[in-house]
């Protein structure tokens, strides 16, 4: 995946230049009937401030892709979410495990409504590696932000904790999902969902070290 390439000097930028090719971040789109295409501000807003507070050369906007999209590869941040229903087709998950476990990374962001069918798609793609808990000392909480307690609240829904859980498979972290929390709606424009100016700023700060940690994870 050429992408790992910028991934390797955008760490290294510190020692010299800033890569000149904007890296991006893909939306997937997929079928069952949910709205995949849930709080449009929401990435372009996340890459304005991985753009402004990391000086990482990003693109202005995501792409949108299906599972079988020949472009998927081109993306180290692959982004879904929506409140309804996902399903995949046995080729769409077999295209998942393969840009999964080739160097992909997917954030799945539950907009309140998706845990069930996530949780049943993501155990056909990944029978051989359960979604487990991750932990608040995982390195994706204090990459750049520090999140002492894990995942940030953002909206309420059922008035649970936020739950973070990932997919570990060969000992790199391919799924992230983010539950009770929201972020999408947070990283979203100012007034769209009436979020306070410290919890928009919380879920950007998350969305920030989700973006730092895969690009690091990929260089590595």
């Amino acid at each position: 995946m050429n992408w790992i390439l910028l991934a390797l000097a955008t760490v290294a930028s510190a020692a010299g230049p800033v890569p000149a090719d904007p890296v991006g971040i893909a939306r997937l789109q997929y079928d069952g009937g949910g709205d995949w295409y849930a709080n449009p501000s929401s990435l372009p807003n996340l890459l304005a401030a991985v753009r402004e507070r990391a000086g990482i050369p990003v693109a202005e906007r995501e792409v949108n892709v299906t599972p079988l999209d020949p472009a998927l590869s081109d993306y180290p941040y692959l982004y879904m979410t929506g409140h309804g229903n996902v399903s995949f087709t046995p080729a769409e998950r077999t295209a998942l495990r393969r840009y999964l476990t080739g160097g992909g990374f997917l954030h799945a962001d539950d907009n309140y409504g998706l845990d069930e069918s996530f949780r049943r798609e993501i155990a056909e793609i990944f029978p051989d590696a359960e979604l487990t808990q991750i932990p608040p000392d995982h390195p994706v909480f204090h990459v750049f932000y520090d999140f002492p307690d894990g995942l940030p609240k953002v909206h309420e829904h059922d008035g649970a904790a936020p739950e973070a859980y990932g997919v570990f498979y060969g000992g790199r972290l391919v799924v992230f999902y983010s539950f009770e929390s929201d972020l999408g709606d947070g990283w979203e424009d100012e007034g769209v969902h009436d979020d306070p100016v410290d919890v928009r700023e919380q879920a950007l700060r998350m969305g920030v070290n989700l973006f730092l940690y895969v690009l690091g994870q990929s260089a590595s």
